[in-house]
């Protein structure tokens, strides 16, 4: 076993938020679920990450009940569950320590957000000497609201706004920053040998 799939917060909380309705990728937990499947299948490590924020009485407070996987998602036995404080899933956790005592050095990365927990985790992994790839399809993410967007915005108000930079724009940057530096792009259909995937170069 020298692969890993990093399921990262695809979790609960984010379901709790307003916006999610106008979240990117509504077939999120089935599109995990397959990748979940195929990894387990090739005898891959399933790793489950979860993001808290304890003492912050938000969605992501664990008092609150939410910062747990959506349903069906479930690990099996001998699948390590990390809890994170940070945005990479590296930092506030022994992740690293954990996928190299076990000789792991490709990382598939999944999960919430796009452009924030699931891109920090594969620059960071990168950086640590990991080969990466990015499910670029089994990421979701949110419209974001310009910095000097007023606060407390309906979600309409939002989608409304000009300068709110939508989720489409959003994943193109993401993969821009990440293919050929951090990361290979790949899709779930490619992963899962629904399609078969075209090398690069």
């Amino acid at each position: 076993m020298d692969k890993a799939l990093l399921v990262i917060d695809v979790q609960e909380s984010f379901r709790q938020r307003p916006i999610w309705r106008a979240s990117s990728n509504p077939d999120i937990v089935d599109r995990v679920s397959r990748l979940v499947d195929t990894a387990r299948a090739d005898g891959d490590l399933v790793v489950w990450v979860l993001h808290s924020e304890p003492g912050t009485g938000d969605v992501f407070d664990p008092a609150n009940g939410h910062v747990r996987l959506v349903e069906p998602l479930r690990p099996e036995s001998g699948e390590p569950v990390l809890t994170k404080t940070s945005r990479n899933a590296f930092t506030t956790t022994n992740l690293q320590q954990l996928l190299t005592t076990r000789g792991i050095r490709e990382l598939v990365v999944c999960g919430i957000q796009t452009e924030q927990c699931c891109e920090t985790t594969a620059r960071v992994a990168n950086d640590l000497g990991f080969d990466v790839t990015f499910v670029i399809d089994a990421t979701a993410t949110f419209p974001i609201q310009h910095r000097d967007a007023p606060a407390g915005r309906s979600v309409e108000e939002i989608l409304a706004d000009p300068t709110t930079l939508g989720t489409a724009d959003i994943l193109d940057r993401t993969e821009y920053a990440l293919a050929g530096r951090f990361a290979t792009i790949r899709t779930v259909a490619e992963l899962t040998g629904a399609v078969p995937v075209v090398p690069v170069g």
